[in-house]
């Protein structure tokens, strides 16, 4: 694993000339994404070494390239849609999806240029789409489970598209959790308080156990995900 991940490091680094922090945030990724997948070869996960570093490599990327800003983020299916055309307008063009369902975007802070988004359902006739929507001016920048995600620039939909005069910084935030899930999660926090109550006034052996045994249950999947993401990270 070692010897083919350092094989595409350089590769990234002197053939495609991507700048140093971004080639090891990439290979960090493949390492979680390989270890996740219980340890697969990377010859058997991603292919010939010299093939997937073309992959991964922006289009036309070179070492002149290294003042673009670059960011990955991460939204749940609430939220992508919107976020993705807020954020193209404000110039951050997505490269792909990453092992961990992340956008990697890039924009040029010196020459940003307005792009347009849009999700689609990954079914049989995938190619077909790909081809329906390639017509429209839209390509492919990434793909994750059922997802498959578009982008085009401003100006092919719309004519001629203003730059952003003025780039706002590149976001602090790298999660955005759609309020639908927010509002999911805080009624299912309170049905079970609920139920935690009404058990525990019961004063029997039972209605204790059940009080004491459904916040213990509530906290197995929290602290799992957070245990995960430490691993990740």
């Amino acid at each position: 694993m070692t010897g083919y991940l350092d094989r595409l490091a350089e590769l990234l680094r002197e053939a495609h000339g991507l700048p140093p922090d971004h080639v090891a945030a990439t290979v960090a990724d493949l390492v979680a994404y390989l270890a996740q997948a219980g340890g697969a070869d990377p010859q058997d996960a991603f292919g010939p070494v010299d093939a997937f570093a073309r992959r991964l490599a922006p289009c036309g990327a070179s070492a002149a390239d290294e003042h673009l800003e670059t960011w990955r983020w991460l939204a749940d299916t609430y939220a992508d849609e919107h976020l993705l055309n807020r954020f193209g307008d404000e110039g951050w063009e997505v490269e792909r999806v990453d092992p961990l369902g992340r956008f990697v975007s890039h924009r040029d802070p010196e020459r940003p240029r307005r792009w347009e988004y849009r999700r689609e359902l990954i079914s049989g006739g995938g190619e077909r789409l790909d081809e329906r929507l390639v017509r429209d001016g839209w390509e492919p920048c990434g793909s994750w489970v059922v997802y498959a995600w578009f982008k085009r620039e401003k100006a092919v939909g719309a004519g001629p598209a203003p730059a952003p005069p003025e780039p706002p910084p590149v976001p602090r935030r790298p999660t955005f959790p759609g309020r639908r899930r927010c509002c999911v999660l805080m009624g299912g926090a309170l049905v079970l308080v609920a139920a935690v109550v009404v058990a525990a006034s019961t004063g029997t052996g039972f209605g204790v156990g059940l009080a004491v045994g459904l916040p213990a249950g509530a906290l197995v999947p929290p602290v799992t995900a957070w245990a995960v993401r430490g691993r990740r990270r």
